[in-house]
């Protein structure tokens, strides 16, 4: 288990693959593909889902995640959304059935937020180094003060050589994302008959260039919608969130004429953020709600914009702490399961608070009452107070109230 005082690389909370969901369908397919090659001789598979993950099982299509990974084998899926196990409301049973019909092998798993799968020794697919010597923003401020240095230079100092090369293919896979999404037009998958918007805002954005701010809406349905049809996308820290920073960062690159090099010092602070969050409190719907994925976003993008825009680190850190401390006790409910009503919409209202919540700090000394470290204890806390039907469970919140 990584230690309590340190964290492992930004790497992680970037990730690239299909959405809707990183905890119920990247992570699950994640944990799918582990267990069949431990087993590969396996007759067949039978997955047992727990809590959130049976609750939303086929809104955020954890069932095709798991039956894609573990294909040509057959699997046999049964769920059990009143049940949660000790370590995460996100757990998993995987058992390998022999040709005789009997379990050879079994494994427990849990889906801990933005694509992480650990069991009981440990995080899978991930390296075990925990290479940031602390998990207090206070110490890092001070650290950066002392030796004069931004925050994106304190993620350098510790990272791998090869960080900036992994950054450049985060930015590049979020922008065909982005791309791809405002091309796209017709109705998402699913009973909701949600119609794609992103090109609309767009055109519209366009049309109106003298409101740039619009075009913020635009980038961050792009990649929301495109999330929701389980296409590719980026976690930041999660797929449900994979809307706001990809469109801050796009919006303030193209109205202020930035350097590619100046988006990749930003990738890494909104990383270091998205650390700490996940370090100190989650990022997972289903543990805290949806402040640890909507509000996260909108504290990593906050913070970045306000060092693209020449915020020292207290203030991209007062930025980070505002983004994030306006959502807290946010609920996650999905209606019918789907990653769609309210989260889309969620991406595009939070990126220009991003934005806006940037411009704020900027005005300041960077001196706030409020630390990033207090906001996360405070997520924490209030994550655990939460009714369990407002944890991305589709039972609480807008999910009660419409019905298809």
């Amino acid at each position: 288990m990584p230690s309590a005082l340190s964290m492992p690389s930004i790497r992680y909370i970037f990730r690239s693959g299909r959405g809707p969901s990183s905890s119920h369908t990247m992570g699950p397919g994640i944990a799918a593909k582990h267990f069949q090659g431990l087993n590969p001789n396996a007759a067949s598979y039978r997955v047992t889902l727990y809590g959130s993950l049976a609750a939303t099982h086929t809104g955020h299509m954890t069932d095709r995640a798991i039956t894609e990974a573990m294909s040509p084998k057959t699997v046999e899926l049964k769920f059990e959304p009143e049940t949660f196990l000790s370590k995460h409301p996100n757990g998993m049973m995987f058992e390998a059935i022999s040709p005789e019909g009997k379990t050879a092998a079994s494994w427990k798993a849990y889906s801990t937020g933005g694509g992480a799968v650990m069991d009981d020794n440990g995080f899978i697919g991930e390296a075990s180094e925990n290479i940031y010597p602390t998990i207090s923003m206070s110490q890092i401020l001070e650290r950066c003060r002392l030796d004069r240095i931004s925050l994106w230079q304190y993620v350098e100092r510790y990272e791998h050589n090869d960080i900036r090369q992994y950054m450049e293919q985060v930015n590049k896979d979020m922008n065909d994302t982005i791309r791809a999404g405002l091309t796209c037009t017709g109705t998402l998958p699913g009973p909701l008959n949600l119609k794609r918007k992103a090109a609309m805002y767009y055109e519209k954005a366009l049309a109106q260039r003298e409101e740039k701010e619009h075009f913020l809406f635009a980038y961050a349905l792009a990649c929301a919608e495109e999330n929701a049809a389980g296409n590719p996308v980026v976690t930041a820290p999660t797929c449900g969130s994979s809307g706001v920073l990809p469109s801050v960062l796009n919006f303030l690159k193209n109205t202020r004429q930035l350097a590619e090099l100046d988006i990749i010092h930003a990738l890494e602070t909104a990383g270091l953020i998205g650390n700490l969050a996940k370090a100190n409190a989650s990022i997972s719907g289903a543990e805290v709600g949806c402040q640890g994925e909507i509000g996260v976003a909108c504290s990593m993008a906050a913070a970045a914009a306000a060092q693209l825009m020449g915020a020292s680190p207290y203030q991209v850190e007062y930025a980070a702490e505002i983004g994030l401390e306006h959502y807290l006790g946010l609920t996650c409910d999905p209606v019918g399961g789907y990653v769609q009503i309210p989260c889309i919409e969620r991406n595009a209202i939070a990126s220009v608070k991003a934005y806006s919540v940037a411009l704020y700090a900027l005005q300041s000394d960077g001196a706030h009452l409020v630390s990033f470290d207090a906001v996360l204890r405070a997520m924490k806390n209030t994550g655990k107070d939460l009714q369990r039907k407002y944890k991305e469970t589709a039972d609480g919140g807008l999910a009660s109230e419409i019905k298809f």
